[in-house]
């Protein structure tokens, strides 16, 4: 399969056993999945876990089965590693929260997302955080308010494509392949969440402080 830059080199030299390879492949693609994990890790252990750490034991199992991967890869590179480091969340949250855990009634499948869903909460925070308008709206944390309401309300299929595309930088064919969707139905699904989200915004902009 086709993959960005060099990182086809890098894939055939750690195939030949060259671990300095295999460690710039993965650095590579440290940060989109440090940004995945802070994304999903379950609130209560984000004062205990660091996403960093976590990422660094995926890695670690990643080195370990890169043979296994390597002799079919079925999916893209990233896309098995994401998915190596979505599954480290979960027995993290079992292991930490056991009875606990949030209940996943109206969460997209883990075995789709291959890691816990996002909250609207936690979503919302990552959106209002990278917002670039310096406005009043958003100083007041009325931005994180408005995100947040309309988040709860999308199909958790809208939210989780608004979550890979947005926030860990998937792109339209990656998060159609997670999310075990056509192409043209991710890229819809995303263009309506987006709108829905400029239109709220533009509602509350005229909400008075």
């Amino acid at each position: 399969m086709p993959l960005p830059d060099d990182s086809e080199l890098l894939l055939r030299k750690a195939a030949q056993g060259d671990r300095e390879s295999c460690g710039a492949l993965l650095n590579k693609h440290r940060d989109r999945l440090v940004r995945m994990v802070a994304l999903r890790l379950d609130q209560r252990l984000r004062g205990r876990l660091d996403p960093s750490d976590v990422v660094q034991e995926a890695c670690l199992e990643a080195t370990a089965r890169l043979p296994e991967y390597l002799a079919k890869p079925d999916v893209p590179f990233f896309l098995w590693l994401r998915f190596l480091t979505g599954q480290r969340v979960s027995i993290l949250h079992r292991h930490h929260l056991g009875a606990h855990m949030r209940a996943a009634g109206k969460e997209v499948p883990l075995e789709l997302l291959g890691a816990p869903a996002t909250t609207s909460a936690a979503l919302a925070n990552c959106l209002a955080a990278n917002d670039p308008r310096p406005s009043e709206i958003a100083m007041q944390g009325e931005t994180r308010r408005i995100y947040q309401a309309v988040l709860d309300s999308l199909d958790p299929i809208d939210r989780e494509v608004l979550a890979l595309r947005h926030v860990e930088q998937l792109s339209n064919v990656e998060t159609a392949k997670v999310l075990n969707l056509k192409e043209s139905a991710a890229s819809k699904r995303y263009i309506r969440a987006i709108e829905r989200l400029r239109e709220a915004l533009d509602e509350g902009s005229g909400v008075s402080p």
